[in-house]
């Protein structure tokens, strides 16, 4: 039986560009995960309203949206927010500039979801955001739910 990678650090930056570790922050929480990209359409289209559903849904859960920058290019607070309809942010959202924590979990694109238990083992990883996709999520989240 294959062992559960356990989650040690993600290290990202606040919208204010302040440097956070995600599992000293949300320490004893549940997380879900999910790795996007403004440029996305499949992010910003489906994935970003999928996660607000969740943290709508799944209170237990705390979703932490996380913006992956494949280039030079520096992303802003404005840049962030221009994407959603309401002026406040529905869950949290931090930077990884440098796509170092997209690739230490990786990922096969954007969106990409990780669940991780509050004992911080790595639950399950999960590419996209179409239906099947969707499909596995929910499932995921249902036995973890189940589990915890």
């Amino acid at each position: 039986m294959e062992k559960e990678k356990t989650v040690q650090a993600i290290k990202v930056k606040d919208l204010n560009y302040l440097d956070i570790d995600l599992m000293s922050k949300y320490k004893n929480k549940p997380l879900l995960l999910l790795f996007y990209n403004n440029s996305c359409l499949g992010c910003t289209g489906r994935a970003i309203p999928l996660a607000y559903q969740f943290q709508q849904d799944y209170k237990e859960i705390q979703v932490l949206g996380i913006h992956v920058n494949f280039g030079n290019n520096k992303i802003t607070k404005k840049d962030i927010e221009s994407i959603f309809t309401v002026s406040n942010l529905p869950f949290p959202i931090y930077l990884d500039e440098t796509r170092a924590v997209y690739d230490s979990f990786n990922c096969e694109g954007t969106p990409h979801w990780i669940l991780i238990t509050k004992q911080r083992a790595l639950y399950r990883s999960i590419f996209g955001s179409q239906s099947g996709a969707q499909n596995r999520l929910y499932y995921a989240i249902e036995s973890f739910i189940n589990e915890s």
